[in-house]
């Protein structure tokens, strides 16, 4: 196998990973914190689970940023093309926005969720504020998505 391939396919790997340790690290938190809110009042459950999902985005992302690098360099239809060292790196380098701001986007989301979780404790009605808060960090990640995206469109395989 040549770098080419290697480089390309850490770049993925790096995509996927690191926003995913960031929305694990996030959703249990979140669970934790939404957890001890339910076992006090269950009929908040439903609210506490979107606040705990919120944060699982990051995740996701990453791994469609992985399904474009693998399916630029082939792997989806078995022909792997071949690629130069330079070509690899630059598959790393547009998988760094998505990897980076991924991973901290979902913790930072997550503590911005188990601050929604005590809204949701004290004030139940404010729940779509606890919400909006959480998903203004979401933007962020979506832009480091988009950035990932943009980047990927413009090497030449």
């Amino acid at each position: 196998m040549e770098i080419g391939i290697i480089l390309a396919i850490i770049g993925a790997v790096l995509a996927v990973v690191l926003p995913s340790i960031g929305s694990a690290t996030a959703v249990s938190q979140v669970g934790r914190s939404a957890a001890g809110l339910t076992a006090e009042e269950p009929e908040k459950f439903g609210k506490a689970l979107l606040l705990q999902v919120l944060p699982g985005t990051q995740g996701i992302y990453g791994f469609l940023a992985a399904v474009l690098v693998l399916q630029k360099i082939g792997i989806f239809e078995g022909e792997v093309v071949a690629i130069s060292n330079t070509i690899g790196w630059q598959i790393i380098f547009a998988c760094l926005p998505i990897a980076i701001a991924g991973l901290f986007s979902g913790i930072l989301q997550g503590k911005v969720s188990i601050a929604g979780v005590s809204i949701l404790a004290k004030r139940a009605e404010e729940s779509g504020k606890a919400i909006i808060l959480s998903a203004m960090v979401e933007t962020y990640a979506v832009i480091s998505l988009l950035a990932t995206i943009l980047i990927l469109n413009g090497i030449t395989v």
